[in-house]
Parts: C-alpha cells; structure tokens; sequence
C-alpha cells in the first residue's frame, strides 16, 4: 500500500465482519489509526489483532447504535480519545438487513432498522461532522447500496433507508462541505466474502448475469473506493455516490 492515509485516525461502523471490516482493513494498511466497532467484541477482537499482526493500529470499541442519540453520542466520544482527541474520517456502514415484505413488516421491525440504518449514522455524524470542521476538516463516507435505486420485489424497507442515506450524503455535502469536510457514499451491489472451493452458488449471484462484471463484487473492491473517497486524492470530491456493483444500476442487463 502507498500510506494514503498515514496520520489519519478513522471511525468504521459496523467493522467486525464483511465490508465494515475490508475497509477497516484497508484504512489500516494505508497508514490509518482505526476504530474498529460492532456489537460483537469477540469478533472485534479478531479484526483488530489482524491489523495489528498485519504491522496496523487499531482498536475496538463496542457499541450497540440503536438510534438514540445518547449511543451516538457516546460512541463519538470514546472513539475521539481513543483516537488521541481527533476523528479525520467517519464510515457510517453499520446496518441491518431484515427484508420481509410490506405486508409482512411489522412496526417494530420498521422502526428497528429505520433506528439503526439512519438515525444513529444521523446523531453519529452530527456529533462528529462539527468537530472536523473545527479541526480543520475531514471525510465522511456513507454506505448506500444498489437496491434503493434499481428495485428488487423484496426490501422495500431496507432500500428506503439505503435511499434516505444517500440523500443525506447529498445534504451533508452542502451543510458541511464549506466547513472542509466532504461527504460522500458508496453504494455496493452485490457483495460477498470469497467462498470456499466447492461450495453452492449464492442466490445473489444471479443478479449479477449480464452485467458487465459479471459475477459478485467482495468487500475488499468496496473498501477500495472508500479508501480512495477518505483520501486527499478525492479532495474535489462531494455529495457524490460511488457505485461499486460491476455495473448493475447504470448498465442494461442482458439476459443470460
């Protein structure tokens, strides 16, 4: 890696598994002091010794971000002093994906990921968002996701929420991009961890025929574009949405 990021310190969301992890990963080879946080310590645990033994700095910080400002708050605030008292770059990727139908959603589970996939990325960035622009800037980057923007049958929920994200990336950009910090989102297609040899082909990949990829997308060419998004090479960069999904939303799909 070429240090992109050295001196930096960054908050990822949602970073024990999958892309919230990739991005921690990458954020530490570039150089980065990372916060890497989740539900699960143990999990946790893992992902930071991995950066460690991998020559990286980071550390864990459990939080459960169920909405309330209070959670946001509080994460915000230990990440900053475990951070040395300052946070250059924010990753709001932690979310959930319950994908019933509309008829079958509950409000429970409604306000449940409404709480966790736009509220607490919401209170979070409106207690970090001022103080990089009091320190002189910084980036935030938001995960989107392809389905609010080409719809599937199921997940109207989620999208919604996916959707609202990217809206708020937009809203960011002008609020606090004057302030020195830029804001801008990724949204992933279809992602997933390599599989083992041998094993059945996923669902998901069935959305990816005839795109110009081809195939699956995995966390690590997500977390590629989020690294170059926190980085000084995308200082002209604002209120935009990166699509990391082989071409699924912005190319014809031929049927295969």
């Amino acid at each position: 890696m070429s240090g992109r990021l050295r001196n930096k310190t960054a908050l990822v969301t949602g970073s024990t598994s999958n892309i919230g992890q990739a991005i921690a990963e990458a954020f530490a080879a570039e150089g980065a002091h990372v916060v890497v946080s989740g539900r699960n310590a143990e999990r946790g645990a893992q992902v930071v010794a991995g950066i460690r033994a991998a020559g990286g700095r980071a550390d864990f910080l459990a939080a459960d971000l169920d909405g309330s400002p209070e959670a946001s708050r509080d994460l915000a605030a230990r990440a900053r002093q475990t951070l040395g008292g300052r946070i250059d770059i924010l990753v709001n990727n932690a979310g959930v994906y319950p994908a019933p139908g509309t008829a079958a959603t509950d409000e429970k589970t409604f306000d449940h990921v409404y709480a966790v996939n736009v509220k607490a990325p919401f209170f979070l960035t409106a207690a970090i968002a001022p103080e990089m622009a009091a320190a002189g800037g910084g980036a935030i980057i938001n995960l989107g996701s392809w389905i609010a923007r080409l719809a599937v049958p199921v997940g109207a929920l989620y999208s919604s929420t996916k959707g609202a994200m990217e809206t708020l990336t937009r809203a960011w950009a002008a609020e606090f991009g004057p302030q020195g910090v830029r804001v801008n989102a990724v949204s992933p297609g279809v992602v997933l961890p390599p599989s083992p040899p041998g094993t059945e082909p996923h669902p998901g990949e069935v959305m990816m025929k005839g795109t110009p990829a081809g195939r699956v997308g995995t966390p690590d060419a997500v977390a590629r574009a989020v690294v170059w998004l926190a980085g000084d090479e995308a200082s002209f960069v604002h209120g935009t949405v990166v699509d990391v999904d082989g071409g699924r939303t912005g190319v014809a799909v031929v049927a295969a």
